[in-house]
Parts: structure tokens; C-alpha cells; sequence
């Protein structure tokens, strides 16, 4: 076996939560394919002097973690609307602009982290919901790692400090501190009720169809009491079901405007969205990520950016 197969054959299997880890640390779906090249780049120039003193998937971890850290160095937290201001309950609020100039939080596929098994989705999901990516951005770059590291990858003491260069003391430090800032940052969301995969199917399916039909009576029934609706860029959000229903009904809703693309993303259930052009055709527009509590949904992250349509696997283009 050539030494290119062979590396090959024991990298590989590693990327799909290569991905998961390089997404916690910096909340980017594009960042994180980026580092993810550059962690196998680097691995495989380095692979003929790797000397086995530690598993490959740990030296794997030690050089994207690395890498993250560096690239980290020059970022600053992503965050969510929600995470910024408080909601306004009026639907008649002016919008704030886009802005640009912030480095939102991004969604992550199911597909990019093992999405064709249902199974490597449910018992990861928890490690990848939008609330608990969310409160990482609170944690300084090290934190984050540690965290990680520790709490969700569930490597030992002894192999964080390897990973991270410096020494078991060091690591059960910045664990503890790093648990404290995710506590202070507020509750992150476990185990929520969700139904089971049938009915989170046919929630989505209902979704779908009301948005694009622009049907709000059957929007309302999907939604809960005390729903949030935010859509980054747009820094104003909204909670309540009538703020969030006035907002669709007056400045969204519009029949045959969307077109919406079931899918999953975070452990949770996403649609890719569509805008109808001047031409006919559907162009891309966004995504939605739905977070649900029992058989409502609790929370609509709405990510206005176009650029992510790529990466759920969906075409450039629909055809009117």
C-alpha cells in the first residue's frame, strides 16, 4: 500500500468529527471545512514522521485543535441575535439593518458530521445544537478546546494536555472555569421533549408547506406560545406567537415568494430556503433551523445568507 492510501485508510474515517470539533470552535461551517483541509493537509505532510506514540485520531485532534487556536487568535465570538439584545414582542418594530460586519453564528448540516446515519445524528445532536454552540462563543478560545476536549469528545486529562501542549493541572483549571462561564452564559438545551422522527417529519413537511403557501392559520397551529424568531444578520428578534406571527404575516409571507427544502442541521430540523427571482426561477436564500419542544416549535433561527445553500447539498438554482 502506497504511503498516500495508506494515509488514507486511517485519517479518513475521522473527518466527519473532525468537522463536528472544528464547528464547535468556531461556530463556522466555512471556517470549519477550511481547517478541516488544512488539519489533512498538515497531517499528511507529517504522516512519515508520525511515530505512533499516540492514537491517529488523537494526533488528528492535536492538529486541528492547533490549527483552530491559531485561526482564533484573530476572530471574534459569533454570535446570535438573541445573544446580543433583548426581543421585541411589537412586530410593527422598525428592523434593524444587516450587518456585515458581524461574524454570525452558522448553522452545521447533518450531512457535513454523518448525516446518512440517523443513528451517529441522535446520539451526537446534543454536542452540536445551535443553543450550545451558541454558549461556547462565551468561552476564550483555550476554554472552548478544553471543554470540548474533555466534556464532549471525552478524552482524558492526560490527553487534553498533550493535544494542547501544557500540563494536566493546566487543563482541569481551565475545565472548571470554562464550566462556570457556560453556566453563567444560561441554561443550554439537553434532552428537550422532541417527537419522534415520524412526527418531526410531518411537523417539517406541515412547516414547509404553510411558509410556501403562505398559509399563517397553519403556521400559527406549528408554533409555540413563547416561540423566538431571529434572523442573522438582522440583529431584531422576536418572541410570542402573535409577534412572530404579525411579523411573517406583514413582511414575509408572500404565495409562490419561497420555496423551502426540508433538511437538518444541528441535530435539528432545518428547511434550505428559496427566493423566487425576477426571471421565475428560485434562487438561494437561507436556511432555517427549528428547534422544537414537544410537538411545537420553540424557536426559528432564520440564517439569511445564500452561501449556505451549498452546503445542506442543494443546487444553485430551481427552476420556476
Amino acid at each position: 500500500m502506497s504511503d498516500d492510501a495508506q494515509f488514507s485508510a486511517v485519517a479518513e474515517p475521522f473527518r466527519p468529527e473532525l468537522f463536528a470539533h472544528c464547528y464547535r470552535m468556531l461556530g463556522s461551517v466555512h471556517d470549519a471545512e477550511d481547517l478541516v483541509q488544512e488539519t489533512y493537509l498538515r497531517a499528511w505532510r507529517a504522516f512519515d514522521r508520525f511515530e505512533g506514540r499516540s492514537s491517529v485520531r488523537t494526533w488528528l485532534y492535536k492538529i486541528a485543535t492547533m490549527a483552530c487556536l491559531t485561526a482564533l487568535e484573530t476572530r471574534a465570538r459569533r454570535p446570535l441575535p438573541s445573544g446580543l439584545g433583548a426581543p421585541s414582542d411589537d412586530h410593527r418594530v422598525v428592523l434593524a439593518d444587516g450587518d456585515s460586519s458581524v461574524a454570525w453564528l452558522q448553522p452545521l448540516p447533518d450531512r457535513l458530521i454523518g448525516g446518512n446515519d440517523p443513528a451517529v445524528v441522535v446520539a451526537g445532536r446534543n454536542d452540536v445544537r445551535l443553543a450550545f454552540i451558541a454558549a461556547l462563543q462565551h468561552l476564550t478560545a483555550r476554554q472552548r478546546a478544553v471543554l470540548t476536549l474533555r466534556d464532549v469528545l471525552a478524552f482524558r486529562t492526560a490527553e487534553v494536555a498533550e493535544i494542547l501542549d501544557t500540563t494536566p493541572i493546566a487543563v482541569d483549571s481551565a475545565l472548571r472555569r470554562a464550566r462556570a462561564r457556560m453556566a453563567d452564559a444560561g441554561p443550554v438545551e439537553e434532552e428537550l421533549a422532541e417527537p419522534d422522527q415520524e412526527s418531526v417529519r410531518v411537523l417539517l413537511d406541515g412547516y414547509v408547506e404553510a411558509f410556501a403557501a403562505a398559509d399563517l392559520s397553519a403556521l400559527m397551529e406549528l408554533l409555540r406560545a413563547d416561540v423566538e424568531f431571529e434572523m442573522p444578520p438582522i440583529a431584531t428578534w422576536f418572541t410570542g406567537r402573535q409577534a412572530v406571527a404579525g411579523f411573517l404575516a406583514n413582511r414575509v409571507l408572500r404565495r409562490d415568494q419561497w420555496r423551502l427544502m426540508p433538511s437538518s442541521a444541528n441535530g435539528q430540523p432545518a428547511v434550505v430556503i428559496y427566493q423566487r427571482a425576477a426571471d421565475g426561477d428560485y434562487e438561494p436564500y437561507g436556511a432555517q433551523v427549528l428547534t422544537l419542544i414537544g410537538s411545537r416549535i420553540a424557536r426559528v433561527t432564520a440564517f439569511i445568507d445564500p452561501t449556505l445553500v451549498p452546503a445542506f447539498g442543494f443546487p444553485r438554482v430551481l427552476a420556476h
